[in-house]
């Protein structure tokens, strides 16, 4: 990593010095295993006698040729920048440099599909990796128009932000695509995607009478698992939805949607050419919950053709209003687009309790962070940047109106378009079209960081009658910022078994207390719930008498969107150390069997999961976990055959399966010994199970080779590297510490699925040999691996379970002796902050 770095102030340099008009990238992918040719024609204006830099990686540069002077690469080439100095007023670059295919997931992607040995490729460039394919002014506001030409096999499907060309035949069984030059776009969203891609086609109209194509694309041994006639639905229905939103036809020529190995996010906004994680080819039975999270993941990008690709930031501290945007604005679509209509519900449950852990964390920042370099926005991408800033825009939308404010984003997009922008520029039509002053709502909102707590506070008299009540808001003592909210106080009282809401109230709260006289006279309800409807971003407490309530009663709350502000409330409040965990296993246990939401079932079950593995006290941890495992198996025998909790609870259970019998039954579903009415046992799950009996010492080597031998998918590559790093004795641990740390062949995909398995422990007491060598790892590793891998190794490998003070003890230690790289110490801190934040828990299970 060192040496790839860019400073924001090198990018505001070259932006002024530089306007670029047009890159013409000749790419041939048949040259070898390892390295492709890359000869790039770059044609732009600047200021005539100046010198700048391009950015290429490079394996070897073959020739640099400034307006026809032939420059020494040896000279001017260090395989990461090209120097170009005597600028004339017009340029034309030519940079001819053999390239190198990554294993990462970064730059150009060459994976190998082990069912059928064929090649498959394709770019991920976000944040600064367009320059692995070809040189480039590698920063967003540099717009410019983009040409490919690509050869390839000729078998092969080509791909690219254009749509794709007749390709011409060449010798050798090869071909060549020349594609057509994109609009002025940013380099970080081109795309090439190539291989045997297996396709499938549509069309749709857009709202200017074009005729858009449409392509879903898969490699050939996933193909009869993807279902392209859903993805094109759920791409029409938010086509119609955005267009009527931004009022703006789609801005591009074609729409194509590729499913590719490996992937290190969810999804990346390519214009034209989307590139989504496999996970998302469902080839065997997965959550309700992943199936929504797939179609807010394809709304989430397809709502960045308008904002982000079509209207780009100038620079990566604009990063937030790109994500947050297309969080906000694919939800909303979700919800009232297509048939997850408790997309909202979701939101709560998932995108905001990602937002509270991350800005509560010491290396919580503004939603408008400061991006000094490339580094600074590689840890950006977090759950402020999301999942923060969509809530705050949640609650913006609130505030100035649903329809105030797409007018205002409609402005925007026709105002800004193919140009780059800040944050102010959206504000001004913000401001235009809603009538408020947003000055100070930014300043407060986005330019500070840190989450507000808000708690009841009320008296009764005899007769249970509010004689007063007020809202509490404090804010944590490292950021002491008071916020406005808008907000609505919920009252539910228990009707026939039922928590039925009866009353609700709509109000601005502000300052540390907000009196609330219009609810004195009323009669107090059993459950009082703050920020009902989820307007607000805050944290939000129960009174006593509503906390007990909710223990008892919160399965009987009609409202899925109730439901998870309780379960969120409850939770946040485990995570602070004032509730129990032992009551937080107590109310899940008690309430999740009714619970109708898969992503609210699949959330508060992960965090039950870590409160009794972490969060209560050590010397009851294993009683907890055997009696939560125990609970969970009951619940999964009387869930309702085939259903989404049914499927939900046996994961779990075998993620948490300690004791003899729970084993037990684990083996028995896997030999089909014990049979579940409606649950198949498929072959992922089949693996959730392996994995579960070797975690437990009731599996090992032998049966994972032959499960792997049944799949021989990079799918079961992964499983059996997760199941190996899952052996519950040292020697296993220290082999899949060696094998992520000693060697530097893994690709992405094993390498997480190994740091997924590694933690899998239950006696943490097997990773404490590996505490020292890991700490004596951490600046080697961050110094000779990409950004990709160096962070996925190293918080795989950071011993979590022990979860006790000499991982406390040692954390510190090292960042004592550590002050640099601040990316480094930034990924060492959050696990520090999950360390401290488990020992806390811990001392207020045992009083």
């Amino acid at each position: 990593m060192p040496g790839e770095n860019l400073t924001r102030d090198e990018a505001r340099e070259r932006a002024e010095l530089l306007e670029v008009r047009s890159y013409d990238v000749v790419l041939d992918l048949t040259t070898s295993p390892e390295t492709f040719r890359s000869t790039t024609t770059v044609r732009f204006s600047a200021r005539e006698g100046a010198s700048t830099f391009i950015d290429a990686i490079t394996r070897a540069v073959h020739g640099v040729t400034l307006n026809g002077r032939s420059l020494d690469p040896a000279v001017v080439a260090d395989g990461v920048r090209i120097q170009l100095d005597g600028l004339a007023a017009d340029n034309e670059l030519v940079v001819d440099a053999d390239m190198i295919y990554t294993n990462t997931g970064e730059g150009l992607h060459r994976f190998v599909d082990p069912v059928d040995d064929e090649v498959y490729l394709y770019s991920q460039f976000e944040v600064p990796d367009s320059r692995r394919m070809f040189a480039v002014f590698e920063q967003p506001d540099l717009k410019a128009e983009f040409t490919f030409t690509v050869t390839a096999p000729d078998y092969w499907e080509v791909v690219s932000n254009s749509p794709t060309p007749e390709p011409v035949p060449g010798p050798d069984s090869t071909a060549t695509w020349t594609f057509e030059p994109t609009p002025r776009i940013s380099s970080y969203i081109t795309a090439l995607v190539a291989g045997p891609y297996i396709v499938e086609r549509s069309e749709l109209t857009s709202a200017d009478g074009r005729t858009i194509p449409l392509g879903v694309f898969s490699r050939a041994s996933l193909a009869q698992y993807m279902d392209a006639d859903y993805i094109f639905e759920k791409t029409r229905e938010g086509f119609a939805f955005y267009e009527e939103q931004y009022d703006f036809p789609y801005p591009f020529a074609k729409y194509d949607q590729l499913f590719v190995p490996e992937f290190n996010a969810g999804a990346m906004e390519n214009a034209g050419a989307v590139t989504f994680t496999e996970t998302y080819v469902f080839r065997s039975k997965v959550t309700d919950a992943v199936r929504e999270r797939r179609v807010v993941t394809i709304l989430h990008e397809l709502a960045h053709m308008w904002f982000g690709d079509l209207v780009t930031m100038r620079w990566w501290n604009d990063l937030w209003l790109n994500e947050s945007f297309a969080e906000y604005m694919s939800t909303l679509a979700t919800a009232e687009a297509t048939e997850w209509k408790e997309a909202w519900t979701t939101f709560a449950a998932m995108e905001k309790s990602w937002a509270y852990r991350q800005d509560q964390l010491p290396s919580t920042h503004p939603i408008v962070a400061t991006i000094n370099d490339l580094e600074d926005v590689q840890v950006n991408f977090d759950g402020i940047t999301y999942a923060k800033g969509a809530s705050v825009l949640k609650q913006l939308v609130a505030w100035v109106g649903q329809k105030e404010f797409m007018a205002g984003v409609a402005a925007y997009v026709n105002k800004h378009q193919f140009s780059n922008t800040v944050l102010n520029d959206l504000l001004v039509e913000l401001e235009a079209t809603s009538g408020r002053d947003l000055a100070s709502w930014s300043k407060l909102w986005l330019e500070t960081a840190g989450v507000n707590t808000l708690r009841p506070e009320f008296s009764v008299d005899t007769d249970q009658r509010f004689t007063s009540f007020a809202v509490l808001q404090e804010a944590p003592a490292d950021y002491p910022t008071i916020r406005p909210h808008r907000l609505a106080i919920g009252f539910y009282s228990l009707q026939d078994g039922t928590l039925v809401r009866t009353h609700r109230e709509e109000l601005d709260v502000d300052g540390e207390r907000t009196e609330v006289p219009q609810f004195v006279g009323m009669e107090r309800p059993d459950l009082v719930l703050l920020n009902d409807d989820d307007l607000a971003y805050a944290k939000i407490r129960l009174d006593e008498a509503s906390l007990d309530v909710a223990i008892e009663h919160l399965a009987s709350i009609e409202d899925p969107l109730a439901r998870s502000l309780v379960w969120g409330s409850v939770w946040d409040s485990t995570r602070d150390a004032e509730t129990r965990g032992r009551d937080f296993v107590r109310l899940v246990l008690g309430n999740i069997a009714t619970e109708t939401e898969s992503t609210t079932i699949r959330t508060v079950l992960g965090q039950l999961v870590l409160t009794a593995t972490q969060y209560v006290a050590p010397e009851v941890r294993d009683e907890t976990v055997a009696m939560a495992a125990t609970s969970l198996w009951k619940l999964a025998l009387a869930a309702e055959s085939g259903s989404d909790a049914q499927f939900q609870f046996v994961k779990v259970f075998a993620a948490l399966a300690g004791t003899e019998e729970q084993l037990e039954n684990v083996s028995h579903l896997l030999d089909g010994t014990v049979e579940l009415d409606g649950l198949d046992i498929d072959t992922d799950l089949r693996w959730e199970l392996l994995i579960a009996l070797v975690a437990g010492g009731k599996a090992g080597a032998d049966e994972i080779q032959a499960t792997l031998d049944a799949d021989n998918t990079a799918s079961g590559q992964q499983s059996a590297a997760h199941a190996r790093a899952a052996i519950p004795t040292v020697t296993a641990k220290e082999a899949a510490f060696a094998s992520l740390v000693d060697v530097d062949t893994a690709p992405n995909a094993i390498v997480r699925a190994t740091g997924l398995g590694y933690q899998r422990a239950a006696d943490p007491s097997v990773l404490e040999p590996l505490v020292a060598p890991y700490f004596e790892a951490l600046q080697r590793i961050w110094e000779t691996r990409s950004y990709a891998i160096a962070a996925s190794v190293i918080n795989g490998l950071y011993p979590a379970p022990l979860a006790n003070t000499a991982l406390r003890d040692a954390t510190l230690a090292w960042l004592d002796k550590n002050p640099e790289p601040p990316a480094l110490r930034r990924i060492l801190i959050e696990n520090l902050a999950g360390v401290e934040r488990a020992l806390a828990a811990q001392a207020r299970d045992a009083r």
